[in-house]
């Protein structure tokens, strides 16, 4: 194991295995699967401010993407020139071309702090007690292709926690399409044309956006986060012991959740600018 993270895996483990024996008495043999659930969830929680922040900044890149792609096309042959104006813009709109991922960055170290103490057959140089004990007879330190085969228990229990993996990946990747903003002219500044959209008597320029819709498509590194990344979760847990693959599935579930709570935030947000608008403009009429 790393020394870089020595310390602050063996501090987990400890937490971990504390919750273990106090849940001994309820659970009996499922305690250290509910201790790592819980651990899990107790992290997620504490970070979860930095997990929304990240996801308004996911949010404001993709609505900003079709004006990104303007100023592209205006200056991709001035690179300072561009720079400029793209610093402009964000600093317009409140954001920075690094709030989509700075902060998941400053998370990734006690994640993996967790997934070390997961997978890991040591701890301070001794035995990780955590991975000797099972779920429905599999022990937590197995690994998927050293069982008997698919039918049997221990590769019945490895495809079921595969099965539900992929589901949370699934559920993830759908609420991170969800959370993605839709524009409408009616949200358009005076004097500025809605994203996607053209000025009264002008034509859109080659190869510029003809939909009101910022798409994950707009932008590829979201379109990849989106729609492939989450998947690689269920290819790492295929090749990891089964209390990383519970880890996984715990994270995966709660990172879902977090951005369906941020995409219905996000919809009601919309819902009630638009209806303030239509307020508005019924109003002056």
């Amino acid at each position: 194991m790393s020394t870089l993270f020595g310390v602050p895996v063996d501090v987990a483990y400890h937490i971990v295995l504390a919750l273990t024996n106090v849940l001994t008495p309820l659970l009996g043999g499922l305690a250290a699967v509910a201790g790592i659930v819980v651990c899990t969830a107790a992290v997620r929680l504490l970070v979860s401010p930095l997990t929304f922040r990240a996801l308004r900044g996911q949010a404001a890149q993709a609505r900003l993407a079709p004006e990104v792609q303007r100023l592209r096309q205006r200056f991709g042959k001035q690179p300072e020139r561009f720079q400029r104006e793209l610093t402009a813009l964000y600093q317009r709109e409140g954001t920075s071309m690094f709030a989509g991922f700075a902060p998941l960055l400053v998370q990734a170290p006690v994640f993996s702090v967790l997934y070390l103490l997961f997978r890991s057959p040591t701890v301070g140089g001794a035995p990780n007690t955590l991975l000797t004990h099972d779920l429905l007879g599999v022990p937590l330190g197995s690994h998927w292709l050293s069982g008997a085969g698919a039918l049997s228990v221990h590769g019945v229990v490895f495809l079921g926690v595969l099965a539900i993996l992929a589901a949370a990946c699934w559920l993830t990747a759908r609420a991170a399409r969800r959370a993605l903003p839709r524009t409408t002219p009616g949200r358009t500044a005076p004097g500025r044309t809605a994203p996607g959209r053209t000025a009264p008597g002008r034509s859109a320029p080659a190869g510029s956006a003809s939909t009101g819709t910022a798409s994950a498509d707009a932008v590829p590194a979201l379109a990849v986060v989106g729609k492939v990344a989450p998947y690689l979760t269920v290819v790492l847990a295929a090749f990891a012991p089964l209390a990383a693959a519970i880890y996984l599935i715990t994270s995966t579930g709660w990172s879902a959740a977090e951005r369906l709570v941020f995409a219905a935030r996000t919809e009601r947000a919309a819902r009630r600018t638009d209806g303030a608008m239509q307020s508005c403009a019924t109003g002056k009429h």
